[in-house]
Order: structure tokens, then sequence, then C-alpha cells
């Protein structure tokens, strides 16, 4: 008898390389097999969370790049308020959302260039909140200016229009006039992200902004060079310091100005920042966040050595409970940290020297303290947690897609990244929560509470296909009861017999109905497994900072 084609048409096992039966909103992912394309909302977010960092193992940085902006561009024609308010929510989160501003300053300058009145009314208002620096200034009118400027001769110009000139000016207005003279002192001149200059002063003939005390309009006037140095530093008190620091000329004055007035270190001469003593006086001054990412810099210099006062003081406030809460220092921005520090270089620009050093053991031990503290009162969800880490193929840097970095150093593999993460959860759940690495098939995973976080650097992925149904299949043979699955992976899963929403749905009716998902994806792709029409099923960004807690929430919700 002739095999009848309809009996190979199942809603309960489909080969992930076929569509689910009636699910016309299925795609096919890079690797071939079908998964769920992800909301344009969800998109949006992703993008504005992760940007375009490093590609994948089957698409290149440069698609991602454009499929990435064509998705801000279609939800800013939707709404392009929503998409301003998303923004500005991400970017002032605390714990932060975001690794890196630049993603959020894109998209407010997407929402000036292409969006319409209302559009651009709440991104006026927004700009602010979101570039609190020069730097994230020039960054977004770098941006705007390849979305909305006017091809000249001499290449692109913007096109400042009256709403871009009073946000612009709003940048000058927000704060007391000597929080914004701070602001100032600290950076006068940018680089946009074309690499052309951006200084203050043309940044104010542009906007034009109307000062709104005497102290305001004399900052304005000693921007734009109509006002004298002694006057201003007689009437605001950062320009005083400023002033004070960039007149000294040895390293034994830069110390007297640092411990006498208290300069932060951006107001020094460039060349004062090459002394080892300046940054043993800054050790004890610096910010916290400042601390942390000055570390590679300190040692290279020659601050940080073994056994020096600066490495014991450095020390003490690196693992300083109360600082690091009052700092909002993320386990997140304390894991990076480390694992840049312990890189021992770093080449942020392609064609600048690479900077090395010699990573300092108690500096790093403190980092790992640091690490730990973060976590600060975070509370565990209380439920059972099974966390699968894709091992596949596909999640190792060495097949094409290269390795995460941050700040110019390589810090590691998806892989790795992924295993950090699920350190992250393990820490907080404790004894709630079970790991598994899966490829074509379940194994047992190195993670655990205590895991050593430079332990996962010699860490390998087991390798092969992906198949990401097996989380599910593998709780409901073993009949064990979760509350909740969280899966780290980029989503290119393709060799299962059976869909993971199909295993997830055989789970929840043989085993607990009320399981939840996360599924954190690394990379901003456009696909996941997970089913948009499931509300116990949530889609995030995978290298959210504040991944712990958006699990936590959900699961325990």
């Amino acid at each position: 008898m002739a095999r009848d084609p309809l009996a190979g048409i199942s809603a309960i096992a489909t080969p992930q390389t076929q569509r689910l039966p009636g699910r016309t909103d299925q795609v096919r992912n890079n690797a071939g097999g079908y998964g769920f394309a992800k909301d344009l909302w969800q998109r949006v977010e992703d993008f504005l969370i992760l940007g375009t960092t490093g590609g994948t193992y089957y698409v290149s940085e440069t698609k991602l790049t454009a499929d990435n902006a064509g998705v801000l561009f279609q939800a800013i024609a939707e709404n392009g308020v929503r998409v301003v308010e998303l923004a500005v929510a991400i970017s002032t989160a605390r714990p932060p959302r975001v690794p890196k501003q630049r993603p959020v300053l894109f998209a407010l300058a997407a929402a000036y260039a292409r969006g319409d009145a209302l559009t651009r009314q709440a991104a006026k208002k927004a700009l602010p909140e979101v570039a609190r620096t020069t730097d994230h200034l020039a960054t977004f009118f770098g941006y705007y200016k390849n979305l909305g400027g006017k091809p000249t001769d001499r290449g692109t110009a913007p096109v400042a229009g009256r709403s871009l000139r009073t946000a612009i000016g709003s940048w000058f207005l927000t704060g007391s006039p000597d929080d914004v003279a701070f602001r100032v002192c600290k950076a006068r001149q940018r680089k946009t992200p074309q690499g052309e200059d951006f200084a203050l002063r043309d940044a104010l003939r542009i906007a034009h902004p109307k000062a709104d005390s005497p102290e305001r309009k004399t900052l304005f006037g000693w921007i734009a060079g109509t006002v004298s140095d002694d006057e201003a530093r007689d009437e605001l008190p950062a320009i005083d310091r400023y002033l004070t620091a960039k007149a000294v000329t040895s390293p034994a004055q830069a110390v007297k100005v640092i411990t006498e007035a208290r300069v932060p270190w951006e107001f020094l001469p460039d060349a004062m920042l090459t002394a080892p003593e300046v940054w043993d006086a800054l050790v004890d001054t610096i910010g916290m966040t400042a601390l942390i990412r000055n570390l590679a810099r300190m040692t290279s210099v020659g601050t940080l050595t073994p056994f020096s006062d600066a490495t014991r003081r450095a020390v003490a406030r690196l693992t300083n409970g109360d600082a690091l809460t009052k700092a909002r220092i993320h386990p997140m921005d304390a894991w990076l940290a480390l694992r840049v520090y312990g890189t021992g270089r770093t080449q942020p620009n392609p064609k600048a020297p690479m900077r090395a050093w010699n990573p300092v053991a108690p500096i790093t031990d403190a980092l790992e303290e640091t690490y730990e503290l973060a976590f600060g009162n975070v509370q565990p969800s209380g439920k059972r947690l099974l966390v699968a880490v894709d091992s596949s193929g596909s999640m190792d840097g060495y097949y094409g897609s290269g390795k995460v970095t941050v700040s110019g150093s390589t810090i590691g593999t998806p892989y790795e990244v992924a295993c950090a993460m699920a350190v992250m959860l393990a820490r907080i759940e404790r004894g709630n929560i079970y790991v598994i690495d899966v490829d074509t098939s379940v194994h047992g995973s190195k993670v655990t509470p205590r895991t050593n976080l430079r332990e996962i650097a010699s860490w390998q992925p087991s390798g092969g296909g992906t198949d990401l149904s097996l989380p599910f299949t593998w709780a409901t043979k073993q009949h064990l009861v979760f509350d909740g699955f969280v899966v780290f992976t980029d989503n290119e899963t393709w060799a299962g017999r059976s869909h993971p929403t199909q295993t997830l749905d055989t789970y929840r009716r043989t085993a607990n109905p009320a399981a939840r998902v996360v599924v954190a994806t690394l990379t901003p792709n456009g696909h996941t497994i997970g089913d948009p029409r499931d509300e116990g099923m949530l889609n995030i960004a995978g290298l959210d900072a504040s991944l712990p807690l958006i699990v936590n929430g959900f699961i325990r919700a």
C-alpha cells in the first residue's frame, strides 16, 4: 500500500525544517529551520538594547545593521512617539538596560529625521534625558546629519529646523548653570560617529538658546569666546576648577589640585594623565564607574602594581558594597570590567596603537568581589528554573561571527557570554536552578552558583546542530517540574523533529500548565523560538544588563 502523505502532517511532532501546521506566521531562520518572527516592537527593543553587536554565524554585521535600521524606520512610521518613549525608558532605566547609548541616540536621530510633528516634539523633550554628555550629543548630531542632512560640495550638512535647534538648546538649559558648566568643562569637543569634530561652541551657535539667568548668560558667552576666563571663573565654580586644573604644568601641581580642589580627571591636561602619581591621587576621588573603566590605564602607566598603596586603596573601593550600591554598579558592568581587564590589551580604534598592560591579581580578585556585591538586594524568584544554554556551533566565535568585543577588547564567544549569564541567575536563584547545555542533545553544564567567572574563558561549546525543543523534551522525560525555563541562544534552531512550541505544549500538559519561558537572544536577528501568541513566553535581548531582574519578575508573575 502506498504511503499516505497526509499521515506525515502532525500538530504534535513537526520537523523544525517545516512550518507548524496552520501557522503561516512562522519564518525561516538563517539555519533553515522555522521560528516565529518577533513583532515590530520586540525587534525595536532588541535594537535599542543590542544595536548590531558583532553579527552572527549566519548573517554578516552589515546585513544586520541594515535590517535593524529598517525595522526602526518602520516603527517610527507606525508610531514614532512610542519609539521615543521606549528609547527613553531603556536609556534611563535603573539598573541600566543598555551596554551602549548609541542605538538609543540613533533612534532619537531617526525620530527627528523621519518622524511626524508629534514624534519630533517627543524627541525634543527626550534629548536632554538621553544625551547626558558631550559625547552623547556629538553622537546624536552625527547620526542626524546622516539621516536628515543635505548633500553639499564638502559632504553632508545638517538641516537644523526650529525643533532641532530647540532640542539642542535644551541640552544647555537642563540643570543649574554650574551643573551645565561642569558637563561642558569635562568635554568641550568630541568626535561624531563619522569622525568629524563636534564642538559645543558650534552647537551653541546652531541652537541659539536664550539664557534664563546671568550665570547661564556668562556660561554661553564663555563657550562662544565672548566672555573672558576671569569673568567666567568668578561666577561659575566649575569653570574656576577647570581653568585651575588646565594651568598645571607638572604632576606635583596636578596632585595638588586633585586633593585640594577635588577636580575630576577629565579637567586635567592629557599630559598629566600619563603620570603614575596623578592616577594615585585620583584613585580616591574618581567616580566609581570611572574607576572601574580606568583600571587598565592605571595599570599600564604603573599606578596599580603588586603591593602598591594605590592598589590597596583601589581594591578597598571596588569591594565597598555601600559605594557600589550608591553608584548603581550592575553585575554585568563588573563582569565586563573583569573580562576586559583580564585580556591585558585593548584597541578601541583600529587606527590607534594597541594599549597593553599586565593585569594585577588583587585588582582581578577585587573585580570578582565587585561582581558579587553588585547584586545588592536582588531577591530570588523562589521558583524552580531550568536554564538551557545553546552550545551549538553557531555559538562559537570561531565560525565566522567572531568573538564579542567591548571597548576594543575581546571578552569571549557568545557561548561564554551565555554561560556568564547563567552563572548570574544561578547566584540569584541558588538551589532552585538547574543548568544544561543543548545542541542536538542535552549535556550537563559546568555552571554552578559558585562558578568562578574566569573559568568560563576556557569553556568550549559542544558544537554541532541546534535543537531548541530539547529543554522541554528533556524536562518531560525526566519528570521534572519547573516553574520556568530560560533559554540563551541565537535562535538558529533547525535539527529537531518537533518544534520548541510543540514540546513546550507537551510539557505543560503533562507537568506544569503554568510553566513560563524566557528566550534571551544574544543577537538581534529578527526571529525567535518564542511563540508571540503565548502569554507565558517572553522574548528579550540577551545582553540586557537587567536580565536577572527581568527573569525574576516574569517567572514570579
